[in-house]
């Protein structure tokens, strides 16, 4: 059986009640994790940095399957299910110990500070803000803005000791190495039409509630870059994304040239993960692991991540003049026709030349630019916010008008006005300062390392923020934060003395 013909058979495999399936199958499996998680919190961690690397395919292949409609909804909630059970674990032995988790400084004051604007924006009437976001458009925008801070919270009060810290960053590079050599045989062995089969089209229109994609087999557009040389595949693997997936892959990538894993396997992993990164597509993930690694030079007092800087955007610059030799092409079908002749009499035709030669001009750039620049005339317009769920992806999920979307910044200032963007800031560039100052000040190797590959992929992921909605990819929403506040919550170790001479301790035993 050819791949293409198994996938049809698992495209037409549901069966009635599947939904009611995953909803049992769900209320069987989350309560005993939950179980656990409250045992030992530290677990809620190691799920997030493998299931939700998983989260995307497996949903749309129980979609496939048949299951659908708000059980599956229901499911899909199992990661705020479990951060909810770790913050009141936490809640609880503060409680019950009569004490703070952890030594509160400024930056929680800031996520605090934030987190109270974001709900009292989703308290405030819609008709107050001028917003026209529904109830439950609202809910959904007040989750996006505050699961980074919940999750950074969590990492605060629930530090891993330093040998189950580098056992995380380890699955976390073995996931990101995993999705990436998934990534790259999907890429060449499961055609778009497969993808069609299977229903991912649907999945994300009928069960997500996005509105129709223009890509080729109404996929999302970033599955493919249209160039006037042919239509070319971009790595989308588990994540179902080439963006998600580039941003997991810059975290882990930085992660490994800070130092905090080391030795064969995660050199092989890294090289992985890189030709995965770059299959991708994705020009401001490569843009800002470069500056990454600027950042970590910085962090580490090393002149040695700078040469990588430089290999990286040699390599970027390369691949994408060769993208179109060595992408597979594919094609847009029969009933994509009509819309994409829409589309080119409304914004012209493709530039001539390849990915490098044609620069910014290429539609994805132009409309990437237009979106910020309207973002950004949005939000001088109306400096007071309308209001969660009037930006981004959120807004276009439930039909609401997008005010802003593409950039973190931009789609803030849109739902929490200038106070919660302005918040939002301090409280990210607090993370990355403190994450500099212990990288810096840090006795011990190993949290010097830690600290500054976290540093380096916070200002990577920050800057990825003003071209595109980093936090709507939950990996790094709950796995990055997490990290985060674990590392700024590390109590600092000293290095051991160096060994005297034995001499030398006989003398001063005997002094």
């Amino acid at each position: 059986m050819t791949l293409s013909s198994a996938i049809a058979v698992l495209a037409t495999s549901g069966f009635a009640g599947s939904r009611w399936v995953v909803l049992v199958l769900a209320l069987v499996l989350v309560p005993p994790a939950a179980v656990l998680v409250w045992r030992r919190p530290l677990l809620g961690l190691y799920a997030y940095v493998v299931g939700l690397a998983l989260h995307n395919a497996v949903f749309m292949l129980l979609f496939t399957a048949g299951a659908d409609g708000w059980q599956l909804t229901v499911a899909q909630a199992w990661k705020e299910i479990l951060l909810a059970v770790v913050l009141a674990r936490v809640v609880r032995d503060g409680v019950a110990g009569r004490r703070l988790p952890f030594s509160p400084g400024i930056v929680d004051v800031a996520a605090l500070a934030f987190a109270a604007t974001a709900v009292v924006y989703a308290l405030l009437p819609q008709d107050l803000l001028g917003g026209a976001a529904g109830p439950k458009a609202e809910l959904y925008g007040l989750r996006h803005h505050v699961l980074p801070v919940a999750a950074f919270l969590a990492g605060r009060a629930l530090v891993p000791g330093r040998e189950e810290l580098r056992r995380v960053v380890a699955l976390a590079v073995g996931v990101a190495a995993a999705v990436a050599v998934v990534g790259l045989v999907e890429e060449y062995a499961v055609s778009l039409a497969a993808w069609r089969t299977l229903g991912a089209a649907a999945y994300f229109h009928d069960q997500l509630d996005f509105s129709s994609y223009t890509g080729p087999a109404g996929l999302p557009e970033n599955w493919a870059l249209n160039s006037s040389e042919g239509v070319f595949r971009r790595l989308v693997s588990t994540l179902l994304s080439p963006l998600g997936s580039a941003y997991l892959f810059v975290v882990a990538l930085l992660l490994v040239a800070a130092g905090v894993l080391r030795g064969r396997l995660a050199a092989l992993a890294s090289l992985a993960v890189f030709a995965a990164l770059l299959f991708t597509f994705t020009r401001s993930a490569l843009l800002a692991l470069a500056g990454g690694l600027v950042v970590l030079a910085v962090a580490l007092r090393r002149p040695a991540p700078l040469a990588a800087a430089a290999v990286v955007v040699v390599s970027a610059i390369g691949f994408a003049a060769a993208f179109p030799s060595v992408a597979p092409e594919t094609r847009f079908f029969p009933e994509d026709i009509a819309i994409q002749e829409q589309i080119a009499g409304e914004k012209g035709g493709l530039p001539e030349g390849n990915p490098v030669e044609v620069g910014f001009s290429d539609p994805s750039s132009k409309s990437h630019l237009a979106e910020l620049e309207r973002g950004a005339d949005s939000l001088a317009e109306h400096l007071g916010g309308y209001g969660p769920g009037n930006s981004g992806q959120t807004a276009l999920r439930f039909g609401v008008e997008s005010r802003a979307g593409e950039s973190v910044y931009l789609e803030l200032g849109a739902d929490l006005g200038v106070p919660g963007l302005l918040f939002w800031v301090a409280f990210s560039a607090l993370v990355l300062a403190g994450l500099l100052r212990r990288a810096w000040a840090a006795a011990g190797a190993e949290e010097r390392r830690l600290a500054a590959g976290l540093a380096a992929a916070g200002a990577a992921l920050f800057a990825i923020a003003v071209l595109s909605d980093v936090w709507g990819n939950p990996w790094n929403t709950y796995v990055f934060w997490w990290l985060a506040g674990s590392a700024l919550s590390l109590t600092p170790r000293r290095e051991p003395p160096a060994a005297e001479a034995p001499a030398a301790l006989l003398q001063r035993a005997h002094a």
